[in-house]
């Protein structure tokens, strides 16, 4: 009996034994020894050139002579930025065409033939020279009384659009330079005045006695020409007042002595109530009475004369 439990307890060891390998076998293949961690630091990498710093971008600078500041601002945000950029050529038409809200004006400037010859003042001009041109938009046109244009005569529209535009150059900063009243291309008359007014050098007003108006905006510029938004159609008042009467011939006067006559009234009503040879047909009967008077004094007269002769 004291073998059979000796034996059995042998049994269980080595079994015990062959459990306790398998199992060690199993834990090192699902967790394998990790190699032992070093404090130096993995070789450095093979140093590379550092590529030269990228330039510093800078702003775009907008064209030469464009102006990018508005005068007037028209939002709370800021007002328009210049809409044309500067071209090889100037040609008015294709400016205003392109800003596209200056169709009337446009219409306007091709019915006249007006144009013609602000093209032809912007290629024959030169050192102080120029053109300046005050455009109302399309909106502002439709503002006017209806009917308005189309009452106008060709000249009358010429004037108009000549009364929108400056002979010379003047840029933004240089219409406190301006004397009032400032003469535009319509002439020089007390009814085509102009007054340009700037306020802390970013707003410009103009009157012309009929309304008043602000710039708003560039639309185009250069050291030649320069075009300005405006927010009213500049109303001469030559357009608005009743025309000129022209000035009346006097009217003869009646009962004016006629040219070798005498000015006394007596004259005056003898000429005009009788005939123009002046024979006397139609004296009044007081005026014959008289005649015979005076004639009969004559005689006595010259009687009494006579008489004394003989007497002495």
């Amino acid at each position: 009996m004291k073998n059979i439990m000796q034996e059995s307890l042998i049994s269980t060891s080595f079994l015990l034994l062959v459990i306790t390998f398998y199992t060690t076998i199993s834990l090192a293949q699902l967790s394998p020894i990790q190699p032992p961690t070093t404090t130096s630091s993995s070789p450095p990498l093979p140093s590379t050139t550092a590529s030269p710093p990228l330039p510093a971008t800078t702003a775009t600078a907008p064209s030469p002579g464009l102006n990018t500041v508005p005068l007037v601002p028209t939002t709370p945000t800021g007002a328009p930025s210049p809409l044309i950029p500067k071209g090889p050529t100037i040609d008015i038409i294709n400016i205003l065409q392109k800003a596209k809200r200056f169709s009337v004006l446009i219409r306007l400037l091709k019915t006249t033939q007006l144009i013609n010859q602000l093209n032809s003042q912007l290629v024959s001009s030169s050192g102080s020279g120029g053109l300046t041109i005050f455009a109302p938009e399309d909106s502002d046109f439709s503002k006017l009384k209806a009917g308005f244009l189309n009452s106008l005569s060709d000249r009358q529209k010429v004037e108009l659009l000549q009364f929108h535009t400056l002979a010379s150059f003047i840029s933004i900063s240089n219409f406190d330079t301006l004397t009032n009243p400032v003469q535009t291309q319509a002439g020089d008359d007390a009814r085509l005045q102009l007054n340009v007014t700037t306020y802390g050098g970013n707003q410009v007003s103009m009157a012309t006695g009929a309304v008043n108006a602000s710039v708003t905006g560039t639309v185009y510029t250069d050291s030649k020409l320069a075009i300005y938004q405006v927010d009213k159609v500049l109303l001469p008042l030559d357009l608005v007042l009743p025309a000129k009467a022209p000035a009346l011939a006097p009217a003869p006067g009646k009962g004016l002595p006629k040219a070798g006559k005498t000015n006394s009234s007596a004259v005056d009503d003898g000429s005009s109530a009788g005939s123009d040879d002046g024979d006397g047909k139609d004296l009044p009967a007081e005026a014959s009475n008289a005649g015979v008077v005076v004639m009969w004094v004559n005689l006595v007269v010259f009687g009494m004369a006579l008489v004394g002769g003989i007497v002495l």
